[in-house]
């Protein structure tokens, strides 16, 4: 019941530099459970912006009255990563015993934000159901970890994908849990859920 609503609310992304990413905002009214109203849009070229600040941006709704005030910050992803099985960042000998130096039982209390990190390979899906009607699915499998998500691209025509990708998560509380779900990418319309499996970082 506002017409001048606060959300005071915080969202990450990743946003990786070699990519053209458009932020897309929805601004939506709802009556009650089933009714809800459209009452405008708007777009942030993040390109655009100027990066290692924070952006104090008022953003008029496209064709309806009324505009949204964000604070919007670009900065270098950092400690997050996808790459390919053939270049998995620890296959390097250098590169894991500068980690085991970094964690190393001495260095415990250097720097209390860094807990370590997580790295997860993502092989394969066997035996998916089948979303389409022509028996067969269109599968991705986003991976989400506390406020971090990372997705796979999607293999068409499959219920066997092989997507053979390593993520790295930088872990922010040991207590987390990652969450690995598949779903089938449905076109325009809102992707299917085919299954999720949920791993609790202490049972690791």
């Amino acid at each position: 019941k506002s017409a001048n609503p606060q959300w005071r609310e915080q969202f990450d992304f990743h946003y990786f530099s070699d990519r053209k990413d458009i932020l897309d905002i929805e601004v939506w009214r709802k009556d009650n459970k089933k009714h809800e109203e459209l009452l405008g849009t708007c777009h942030v070229d993040i390109t655009a912006l100027p990066t290692k600040q924070t952006n104090c941006l008022e953003l008029p709704l496209e064709r309806h009255p009324g505009s949204l005030l964000m604070l919007i910050a670009v900065a270098p992803c950092t400690g997050v990563s996808i790459s390919d099985l053939c270049v998995c960042p620890l296959g390097d000998p250098n590169e894991r015993r500068q980690i085991s130096q970094r964690y190393c039982i001495k260095n415990s209390f250097r720097d209390m934000k860094d807990v370590g990190f997580l790295q997860v390979k993502v092989l394969k899906a066997v035996d998916l159901m089948a979303a389409d009607f022509s028996g067969k699915s269109d599968p991705f499998c986003v991976l989400e970890l506390g406020n971090d998500m990372l997705q796979t691209h999607t293999v068409y025509k499959n219920l066997n994908p092989e997507w053979n990708k390593v993520f790295t998560f930088p872990i922010k509380d040991i207590h987390d849990v990652l969450q690995v779900t598949v779903f089938d990418e449905d076109g325009d319309k809102p992707p299917d859920f085919l299954g999720r499996v949920a791993i609790p970082l202490l049972s690791v």
